[in-house]
């Protein structure tokens, strides 16, 4: 009980103190000018209320990775509390905001030329296709669950026409229509109908989490070891920091900014809107991580077995609400686990848009240069959704939390270049890269090293050798973490003998 209660309130104090900490270290300027007044195009550059900017901010970032990776890195016990709380504090908020005042000040620049700019013109064009890999795999994995949920909630209905194919069919045009509309005219009046969806879904979960269920969530004093069924084949570190990524800090989010940042009224509200959007997704991903344990009486076992028999987290999501909050609440709460992803999908699209056009300097007022832009990013999209879900979803969670390691190096070397405190940008910087580099090392997804040498030495010298594989992952990945720091040290003393001559 007390265990989800503190993780809940480091969130929301967190928000307050250290959130008000990074935005004074930062500087954030009330009279300076924003992209929406000064670049306002009536398509993305447009000024829109704060409560709107928000709404659609915390909607763009908060897909399936708040309840889906949630559930699942729930698996590993009560570490991911801490890992939910303290990530969204620490890294996802501070990622989110820094990422997203920059951009405002870069009049609303695409991430991979704010990422480009402060390291280098070859990361650059690295990032921007980076990103665009990440945009399309994001809707090509936001089209697919939002389908199968629709196709159990309307089970029954018409004759059984309404099939997963036929949702993502749906689905894909709204999502096509999202990225070449003007924002205002779509997204901006859609969203607070889906706002309020996920909202209630969050705020009913948490009611009957705290009313009845808190005794079956685990506590910290249990221990925080790893609680997965097979723990050898999941380590903790790195895997649950990246099954739980947009609950706790997620390079995706680095991608939604610019659309926001294009709409802006005041340089003043970024806290609010970006830091505020990251630790709201906190919460959602905090209570979907207990709720899927409650559901379960606290048994790990069992909730790993309903995973991997179902392959996937939409029954549980479906079952969960419909038990919980009854018939019509449960409708209601699985609308809001729908609009979650589908919400994330459409600016998927439209950021990937946005950086092609970033890219060839096309401006997008014109439709036909948004459609020229956009149908070869569908096509691609649609041939991304073909790939096996669980595969598109392993990819897609290493590519995120990569992109927000690089984003975190950038802001990092902005912070420094401009003469600002930057060692609590830094810390989360270094902590991501053992994070990516010790997964892609490790994970099947990658070198796969899961098990490979020690085999190898238990047939050479009938020698076993558990688990050297993944010391040798941690190992290599502090290694480059270390070097990628005396880099930093050397630019940074560079930094400083240029400004003093």
């Amino acid at each position: 009980m007390y265990s989800f209660l503190i993780a809940l309130a480091v969130l929301i104090v967190g928000y307050f103190f250290y959130g008000s900490f990074v935005e004074k270290v930062f500087g954030v300027d009330n009279n300076r000018s924003v992209p929406a007044y000064t670049r306002t195009d009536g398509v993305d550059f447009v000024p829109m209320p704060t409560w709107k900017v928000f709404l659609i901010q915390f909607l763009n970032i908060a897909g399936l990775g708040p309840i889906f990776g949630a559930i699942m890195g729930i698996q590993y016990g009560p570490a991911a509390f801490l890992w939910i709380s303290l990530g969204t504090i620490f890294a996802g908020g501070v990622h989110d905001f820094l990422t997203g005042v920059i951009c405002v000040r870069s009049d609303g620049t695409s991430i991979p030329e704010i990422i480009g700019n402060e390291l280098g013109i070859t990361v650059k064009h690295c990032m921007r296709l980076f990103a665009l890999l990440l945009m399309i795999l994001v809707a090509a994995v936001f089209v697919i669950n939002p389908a199968e949920l629709l196709k159990l909630l309307t089970a029954g209905v018409a004759g059984g026409i309404l099939t997963t194919d036929f949702w993502i069919f749906v689905i894909f045009v709204y999502f096509i229509l999202a990225s070449l509309l003007p924002i205002d005219k779509l997204v901006g009046r859609l969203y607070p109908v889906f706002g309020f969806a996920l909202l209630f879904m969050a705020v009913g979960i948490l009611i009957v989490l705290i009313s009845s269920k808190l005794e079956f969530i685990p506590e910290f004093s249990t221990g925080l070891q790893n609680r997965f069924v097979n723990p050898e084949t999941n380590r903790m570190f790195p895997l649950m920091f990246v099954s739980i990524a947009c609950g706790a800090i997620s390079g995706f989010h680095a991608t939604q900014t610019p659309m926001m940042a294009r709409c802006l009224k005041n340089e003043k509200y970024s806290r609010p809107v970006f830091y505020g959007a990251m630790v709201a997704e906190g919460i959602v991903a905090l209570i979907w991580a207990a709720a899927a344990i409650a559901f379960f009486r606290g048994d790990f076992s069992a909730l790993s077995d309903f995973l991997h028999q179902s392959k996937s987290a939409s029954p549980l999501v479906n079952t969960l609400s419909r038990e919980w909050l009854g018939t019509v609440g449960g409708v209601l709460a699985v609308l809001g686990v729908i609009v979650a992803p589908i919400s994330s999908g459409d600016t998927a699209l439209r950021s990937a848009r946005l950086i092609v056009a970033d890219i060839l300097k096309i401006k997008q007022s014109k439709l036909w240069h948004r459609l020229s832009i956009s149908l070869p990013i569908f096509v691609l999209t649609f041939i991304v959704m073909k790939i096996d879900f669980t595969v598109l979803w392993r990819y897609f969670g290493w590519c995120n939390q990569t992109l927000a390691m690089f984003s975190l190096w950038a802001v990092t070397v902005y912070l420094k270049r401009n003469g600002r405190r930057y060692i609590f940008a830094l810390l989360p910087s270094l902590f991501m890269t053992m994070v990516c580099i010790s997964y892609i090392i490790f994970a099947p997804e990658g070198f796969s090293l899961d098990n490979s040498l020690a085999e190898w030495l238990s047939t050479k010298f009938n020698y076993t050798a558990i688990s050297i594989d993944y010391y040798i992952s941690i190992i290599t990945a502090a290694v480059i973490t270390l070097t990628l720091l005396f880099v930093f040290i050397a630019k940074t003393k560079q930094y400083k003998t240029i400004i003093n001559n």
